[in-house]
């Protein structure tokens, strides 16, 4: 398999992790991707430290957005760009491992499946490793992922030629779950490359180490993704939180 890989990575003032982010692309061992970052409006260095490796790799690319619109329309923007019949996401601040796009890729003939994913490490600001895996049920079914992002996002790959490019909601959090929920729903289940391939950074600002910040949005996907009114939305979200407090967490392992 030597098909194109379209990586899509936005970025905001990340000037302090990009370098890495696309070194660990850079030094995949599947050979074929290009790279298209898409900048929401930074006001630090990463526009500087990203032409310095578009102008010795032909394979990036970078766009600059008119405004700052969030990370879904830097996504999509990056989407229609996409000529690859894989695309794969890579946020600016997280990492892959060398051989993430060959294991995937193998993975996907193998198992005969136009959708991959896989397990991934944390590691904190500094990079270095908090001695956490985060695993994933396999196979995980949609009636699973409807009440919680097993998917990292920084794993998840999938096939233009089945699905189409799945367009990106413009909302500031959790489009990529919708991303996947539209993958899954369509496939029913689906199975992760039973191994860690990246590392997913952990920092203080971030919206995943806010709970109460992730109910909001997650309300906000069971209302405007899958259309439910207020009241089934509610139930859900009860089955979220049971989920996120009670099941995920039989998923996430300690390294030692």
């Amino acid at each position: 398999m030597n098909d194109l890989v379209s990586i899509i990575t936005p970025s905001f003032n990340s000037e302090k992790y990009i370098s890495e982010t696309i070194q660990s692309v850079i030094n995949q061992t599947y050979k074929n991707w290009e790279l298209l970052i898409v900048d929401d409006c930074s006001f630090d260095s990463t526009s500087t430290i990203v032409q310095h490796f578009q102008s010795t790799d032909a394979r990036i690319q970078f766009v600059t957005l008119d405004k700052n619109s969030g990370a879904g329309v830097a996504r999509d923007t990056a989407l229609q760009l996409a000529k690859g019949r894989y695309i794969a996401f890579l946020d600016s601040d997280d990492v892959w491992k060398p051989e993430k796009l060959e294991k995937q890729l193998a993975f996907m003939k193998q198992e005969n499946q136009p959708f991959a994913f896989s397990f991934y490490d944390c590691i904190d600001e500094d990079s270095k490793p908090l001695n956490k895996r985060v695993e994933a049920p396999n196979p995980l079914t949609y009636k699973q992922y409807f009440f919680c992002n097993y998917v990292g996002n920084l794993t998840g790959i999938y096939d233009v030629d089945y699905f189409g490019k799945i367009a990106i909601s413009s909302i500031r959090k959790r489009q990529d779950w919708m991303v996947w929920l539209t993958i899954i729903k369509k496939l029913q289940s689906a199975k992760p490359v039973p191994e860690s391939l990246a590392f997913y950074r952990i920092r203080k600002d971030s919206l995943s180490t806010s709970k109460v910040k992730l109910l909001k949005h997650n309300y906000t996907v069971y209302r405007k993704f899958h259309k439910l009114n207020i009241f089934i939305s509610l139930i859900c979200m009860i089955g979220f939180l049971f989920t996120q407090l009670i099941i995920k967490p039989r998923y996430i392992k300690k390294l030692t």
